[in-house]
């Protein structure tokens, strides 16, 4: 039977559904450990493979090493929060389900709505890069949002047969994908030269603008302390979307065990990997920090210095496993995050509707391609298509950050409330670093976001993540607030209602 009750600490309105509306709402377990680390490495790695980069221009080589070390803190810090909140809430709300328990509907709400706003545009993100890279293999007059298109369908499609399907996907392309990275590191360290390539980038005395330094041997920081601290929202693209595990809560046979593994063990491959990529890959002889600054395809550009353009499109297809790794499971959160806003009704209901073959959230999954893919377009003809080169690209990222710093910094205070309000939830794990953890990720986040407003390219972004905001907003006051239906984060959260 349906009914609806009133929650007044909230101001919402519940729907009690009956059986079939979850029924027809129902996800199949299927992940274990090493699926859940496959994962969260996967939906990271391309952030290895291009987007870091941009960071030389701000910051040189030093100024991109120190960040990414800043930001591997920060990530630590919240990758030990959610690790103990995940499984004492094993949900796939994720985020919005930390949120809704530690500080209400509304705090739920906005926390799955800067969530939202990352994995819709973080596809989005990567797919301009698999259109770079596809471009410069195949070559031609082709416009790269018809590779966009095609990297939408395909992996919808491989997203939407069966959760099985997906995650052995996912597995595979996260093992190639490191088994690529490998295969650069090995080919770049006998062909590296660090001093020339790697410092070839100095400041301009007269406009403070990144230049080149045709003899290398420059400064670590040739942007000094304040170029560190620009360059912190392109180091959150070595780690950007590892906390999306948690999505995955009511696929996973064992969450309370695996979930912390999965997500400690996928931070720690990522430390590895980012400091190999940061020294390695602007150090080879003939790339250098100064053209990774601004490139679309900084992994390629490396494969073609050491083994020349002979083999130009095997190259190419080999670094693009990492942009497909990435593209594939963020496709898989983004689905289950909008599903999960959608069955407690913060979303419209019809979007949290699962394949009755397969149960998988195709109609959220739809959803998201479409809204990521329309923004893709409209920022592609209004900047002026093949003119705005990396711009895109650039903004785009951009976006994407600032609603991940935005969902981080929630989730930080979500686990300091839960600490502090809930100490009697069970909690299987327990963060080894504790509230500390939890403020130097929030103090890290508000200085990354804080340094991004000055990008200029943020500006053109911040407009579109303002409206996305504004929409949300009202559409949760005036309807979905009133139509909330108790799902399990829901009736979770006020069970333990403080």
């Amino acid at each position: 039977m349906s009914g609806t009750t009133k929650h007044e600490a909230g101001g919402v309105a519940y729907e009690k559904r009956d059986k079939s509306y979850f029924e027809s709402r129902e996800l199949v377990r299927h992940a274990n450990v090493w699926h859940l680390w496959a994962l969260g490495v996967g939906a990271v790695i391309s952030g290895h493979f291009s987007g870091w980069n941009f960071g030389f221009a701000t910051g040189g080589w030093g100024g991109m090493l120190v960040a990414g070390m800043i930001i591997a803190v920060m990530y630590l810090g919240l990758v030990f929060c959610i690790a103990e909140m995940s499984p004492a809430l094993p949900h796939t709300g994720a985020a919005y389900s930390f949120a809704r328990t530690a500080m209400g509907p509304w705090g739920g709400f906005i926390t799955g709505l800067c969530e939202n706003v990352e994995y819709v545009v973080t596809p989005a993100v990567i797919a301009f890069f698999i259109g770079s890279y596809v471009g410069g293999i195949v070559g031609g007059d082709i416009p790269p949002y018809i590779w966009w298109i095609v990297t939408y369908i395909a992996f919808l499609c491989l997203n939407v047969f069966g959760v099985a399907l997906s995650f052995r996907v996912t597995l595979i392309v996260t093992l190639a994908s490191l088994a690529v990275l490998v295969v650069f590191w090995i080919s770049a360290i006998p062909n590296m030269d660090f001093s020339r390539w790697a410092l070839n980038i100095g400041a301009d005395p007269a406009t403070g603008a990144a230049v080149e330094l045709p003899e290398g041997n420059g400064s670590y920081f040739p942007f000094g302390f304040s170029g560190v601290l620009a360059t912190l929202p392109f180091a959150v693209w070595l780690f950007l979307a590892i906390e999306q595990l948690p999505l995955a809560a009511e696929e996973s046979v064992d969450p309370k065990r695996d979930m912390p593994r999965g997500i400690i063990a996928g931070m720690l491959t990522l430390m590895v990997s980012a400091f190999m990529i940061v020294l390695l890959n602007p150090s080879v002889i003939g790339v250098g920090a100064f053209k990774l600054g601004s490139s679309g395809e900084p992994l390629l550009d490396g494969f073609r210095a050491i083994y020349g353009d002979a083999g130009a499109v095997l190259l190419g297809l080999i670094a693009l496993v990492g942009l497909i790794a990435s593209f594939h499971t963020i496709v898989f959160a983004m689905g289950r995050q909008v599903y999960s806003l959608a069955r407690a009704g913060y979303f419209p209901n019809a979007l949290s509707v699962t394949h009755p073959t397969y149960k998988t959230p195709h109609v959220a999954m739809l959803a998201g391609a479409i809204l990521g893919l329309a923004i893709m377009m409209i920022m592609w003809f209004s900047l002026g298509g093949e003119a705005a080169g990396s711009l895109i690209g650039s903004v785009l990222l951009n976006m994407a950050v600032f609603g991940a710093m935005c969902s981080y910094i929630a989730q930080a205070v979500s686990f300091i409330l839960l600490r502090k309000n809930q100490p009697h939830i069970a909690r299987p794990y327990r963060s080894p670093l504790g509230i500390p953890g939890a403020v130097l990720t929030i103090i890290i986040g508000v200085v990354t976001l804080l340094y991004q407003v000055q990008d200029p390219n943020f500006s053109k972004g911040v407009i579109w993540v303002i409206l996305w905001f504004a929409i949300g907003i009202v559409y949760f006051a005036l309807i979905g607030r009133h139509k909330l239906i108790l799902s399990p984060e829901e009736e979770f959260a006020l069970e333990h209602k403080g």
